[in-house]
């Protein structure tokens, strides 16, 4: 066995501590094993030689020792080790750019994308070095160019979309793609529409490269967003294509609530009953944190409120989240009772509170560890309906105990 055996010492890459199979010697002089000194880089946070810690930028050469190599090898073969293979070219920008030119041959244009896709999934440097060879835009104009088209056939498409989300890239570089490509949200939704096939992986990324690109939209990108973009989102939490698809849907539509057009647009996508139905599933609790966002902002419309009041459950499941989730969506579940309570109060809407439990939910946040905004909302909503709600044994004692201010 090779851990039986004693190792010389200059075989052992000094970062894993293991056999170096790819053998590289920094501009600092020392030898460490390619892949590990690539992590080390990679990372961000390490900008020194392990070993000498010298400066050792990002982008420095790594020279491959091809001598220490094959006495590893040699050695290896003489001790009865699993002789290591010898290593692949590492890539460089030219192959890449090669492969970029290669994507716009339509008889290569499959082939080229699944080597990409091998590319990128093997490690981060890979990926670096493509975003940095221009890939990134080349998938954005092959998915543009397949929805201006709307061709039948979107193997490529898929595959671009798979490759851009393994891609991951900037957040500096989306702004910039957006503002060449006017289009592209359109064309992510286009992709999302598909029939295809191994459709939850595919959707799932396609979802988290939206998002990606959502948070790097400007203000007059995220109003310009049309109508059929949110009835698509909402589809995605109504087929609850994957955990991963539903939390990324749900930061989506946090991050385009704030502007009152799309408020409409979310509502009549019809989003407030498939938030409340998601969240009478119990899911966790980022997500429940999540859906009351949303709904808090939605409330502040008379249609949000409608469609909220209009289901069967909508002010029993926000109720029931008080003090049971996190301060966050304490916060946003007494600013949603406190919207209906200031603007939709009829008569039967505040019996609906008293029996649901809503009431006394308000009252118990007096009383505990909550947010001083949260006792605030909770104190003016009591105070706001207290006739209405005297006869309940929670209201009385609240108002016994209440602050006289």
């Amino acid at each position: 066995m090779a851990d039986e055996i004693e190792i010389p010492q200059y075989f052992i890459c000094p970062i894993s501590l293991q056999i170096m199979k790819d053998p590289v010697t920094a501009v600092t002089g020392i030898t460490y094993d390619r892949e590990s000194i690539e992590q080390w880089l990679s990372s961000g946070k390490n900008t020194t030689c392990p070993v000498t810690k010298q400066p050792l930028p990002l982008d420095s050469s790594l020279t491959p020792n091809h001598t220490l190599r094959r006495l590893i090898q040699a050695w290896c073969t003489t001790k009865g080790v699993d002789r290591i293979p010898t290593p692949k070219s590492p890539l460089n920008k030219t192959h890449i750019l090669k492969l970029v030119q290669d994507l716009w041959v339509p008889r290569l244009q499959l082939k080229t994308l699944k080597k990409l896709e091998s590319l990128a999934s093997e490690k981060e440097s890979h990926r670096t070095q493509m975003v940095e060879a221009g890939v990134g835009k080349a998938m954005v104009s092959l998915i543009v160019r397949g929805f201006r088209e709307v061709r039948g056939d979107s193997l490529e498409v898929y595959s671009a979309m798979n490759l851009l989300h393994c891609l991951r890239i900037s957040n500096e570089e989306a702004k910039l793609l957006l503002i060449e490509y006017y289009d592209f949200m359109d064309s992510i939704m286009w992709v999302l529409e598909q029939e295809m096939e191994n459709h939850v992986t595919l959707k799932t990324n396609v979802v988290l490269v939206l998002k990606s690109f959502i948070q790097a939209a400007s203000k007059s990108q995220l109003e310009r967003l049309r109508p059929d973009f949110f009835q698509g989102l909402i589809r995605v939490l109504k087929d609850r294509i994957s955990h991963q698809a539903t939390k990324a849907t749900l930061h989506i539509l946090l991050e385009t609530c704030p502007w009152g057009r799309n408020r409409i647009k979310i509502i009549e996508a019809g989003a407030v009953t498939e938030l409340i139905e998601l969240e009478l599933t119990m899911p966790e609790k980022k997500t429940t944190e999540m859906i009351l966002g949303v709904l808090d902002y939605l409330c502040t419309c008379a249609d949000g409120r409608a469609q909220l009041l209009g289901h069967a459950a909508g002010i029993a499941v926000v109720s029931k989240r008080i003090l049971r989730v996190s301060p966050a969506a304490n916060e946003s579940a007494v600013h949603i009772l406190a919207s209906i309570s200031k603007f939709s109060a009829t008569n039967e809407v505040l019996k609906e509170m008293l029996r649901v439990g809503a009431v006394s939910k308000l009252c118990m946040a007096l009383q505990a560890e909550c947010g001083g905004n949260v006792k605030e909302k909770a104190r003016w909503v009591l105070r706001l309906h207290s006739n209405a709600w005297s006869t309940s044994p929670c209201i009385q004692v609240y108002l016994l105990t209440r602050d006289p201010r």
